[in-house]
């Protein structure tokens, strides 16, 4: 397998081959010229295309080789932080606007699916956890201030309701959302980079961008080529430095994980989550798992903030994940995998632009399944000439991380030190 390729994972091993798309050699020209083939990316090029935009994707590996075609698969709403928190930083009018919009983020998956037959295994019903008296407080607190405030209702599932859907002694009730869900990332962002190219989009793999040469005319340069367009979207996340230093300071790479176990079988599988429901706990370190298609169990957890794996990672899924469901012990991990995602200091998203012509959309803060379709659709509104929705989220406000690039990592990871230890003891 070449560098290029996809990571091992149950993802890379069940979704359909996707058809190389070529390097960029040359010089080429767009209206629109996208960094990065994941989610944020594909939804805003499908979003122009359609308009009548002429739209290149550069990507420097495989289309969703990052976060977007390994990630844990839940989709949510609302964002990376609670609500609350986008309420005192923008005021609760617009606070309410950006979270009708994050469902809009939710019915746009399965509008997309319907529209172009994108078969992502899709699956409804999400479930947050308590383990510990003070989630139930928080959970039943956050519960009040979305009905209340956005208008948006959530079922409180006492212990015994949970254990009907989900037997399990670990958790005491459940925030249960009918509305999210659960898909296959990998498949849904093949499904739309092929929507993507049938629209006339033109994607480019194996393409690194090594730099960004702003004006009116700016241009991404690879090693082989170069693309001149009239604007341009860094949506690369993650993934992506040093093309636009003033945004690497606001976001970090984030290690996260997940396993899947061997095939358990319909029957047991089906006793586990009896609903297929996907499920996360509240804990700071979480636990976040759901069924797949062909009966594994899909867990994951164990985030690393320093950039480093964790150390036996399939020995720590699979303890992890026996403290869950203990009839499982003995269950190996067929699969092991991770990859970054970004997150900002306030887990809060960080989309706007750059001048008159740059765009980007990044901070997606692990919660980026449905807010990045969303951040496609709202950059391409932008673009043609409809910020409205944009200038509504670049108003989130957002530091840089403290530290500086030598010292960001070190604190961070003293702080989550504190936050594991935390969940621990109280």
């Amino acid at each position: 397998m070449s560098g290029s390729e996809h990571i091992r994972s149950w993802y890379a091993a069940s979704a359909p081959a996707f058809p190389r798309q070529p390097a960029l050699a040359g010089t080429q020209r767009a209206d629109v010229c996208i960094l990065g083939a994941g989610i944020t990316g594909l939804s805003t090029a499908i979003e122009l295309a359609r308009a009548g935009l002429s739209v290149i994707v550069l990507e420097a590996k495989r289309v969703a080789w990052g976060a977007s075609g390994r990630s844990g698969g839940q989709a949510i709403f609302g964002f990376g932080c609670d609500q609350a928190k986008i309420t005192q930083a923008v005021g609760l009018a617009d606070s309410k606007r950006l979270f009708d919009w994050s469902l809009e983020g939710l019915d746009l998956i399965k509008t997309r699916c319907a529209e172009f037959g994108i078969d992502c295994d899709w699956r409804d019903g999400h479930a947050h956890v308590p383990i510990k008296p003070r989630h139930i407080t928080e959970l039943k607190a956050w519960q009040r201030d979305l009905a209340d405030n956005f208008g948006y209702p959530l079922q409180w599932w006492e212990r015994e309701q949970l254990q009907a859907v989900m037997p399990n002694e670990r958790y005491l009730g459940a925030l249960f959302d009918p509305r999210s869900g659960h898909l296959h990332p990998l498949k849904y962002t093949q499904g739309l980079a092929k929507a993507a190219l049938a629209l006339g989009v033109r994607i480019f793999e194996d393409s690194p961008v090594t730099a960004l040469e702003r004006g009116p005319t700016p241009r991404f340069k690879t090693a082989h080529g170069e693309v001149a367009c009239d604007f341009a979207v860094l949506a690369g996340n993650a993934y992506v430095h040093g093309i636009a230093p003033e945004l690497d300071a606001k976001i970090m790479p984030v290690g996260t994980y997940i396993g899947a176990t061997a095939p358990l079988g319909e029957a047991l599988a089906r006793d586990l989550i009896r609903n297929d429901m996907a499920v996360a706990d509240v804990n700071w370190a979480l636990d976040y798992f759901r069924l797949s298609a062909d009966h594994r169990l899909l867990f994951g957890g164990r985030a690393s903030y320093s950039t480093l794996p964790p150390p036996d990672l399939a020995g720590t899924l699979r303890r992890r994940m026996t403290r869950v469901f203990p009839r499982l012990a003995g269950i190996e991990m067929e699969y092991v995998w991770g990859g970054y995602v970004d997150i900002s200091l306030s887990r809060a998203p960080h989309w706007g632009r750059l001048g008159q012509n740059i765009y980007y959309a990044q901070g997606f803060s692990g919660h980026g399944i449905a807010a990045t379709g969303l951040a496609g659709r709202i950059l391409a509104e932008a673009i043609r000439g409809q910020a409205g929705r944009l200038d509504a989220f670049a108003r989130i406000p957002h530091r840089d991380f403290p530290g500086g690039r030598l010292l960001r990592t070190p604190l961070l990871v003293a702080a989550m030190a504190w936050f594991k230890l935390r969940d621990a003891l109280f």
